[in-house]
């Protein structure tokens, strides 16, 4: 599972086995070990964070600051998304 950043005690990641067909590109996040039930932010063609759900349980004020973060960075994992998937496709 490619890990994109590590934060402070947050990952932010890719999980591997993703349903098929691939769902959009999107970044989880969890506090300490990667799981598959973490928190879940699409990415959408323009660049911009879109949150599916927090079931990280992440406080809102660092969930906040942790989205800019993958907007910021959101083309870098968009690419490194079609490096290890081979396709993209976005939420909207």
């Amino acid at each position: 599972m490619p890990q994109l950043l590590r934060i402070g005690p947050y990952t932010l990641y890719f999980w591997s086995d993703e349903s098929s067909p691939l769902e959009p590109v999107h970044v989880h996040i969890a506090e300490g070990r990667p799981r598959k039930e973490a928190t879940k932010i699409w990415i959408t063609s323009t660049g911009k964070a879109l949150l599916c759900h927090n079931r990280s349980m992440i406080p809102p004020t660092i969930l906040a600051r942790l989205m800019r973060i993958v907007e910021a960075n959101s083309a870098a994992f968009v690419q490194k998304w079609t490096e290890h998937f081979g396709e993209v496709r976005f939420y909207c």
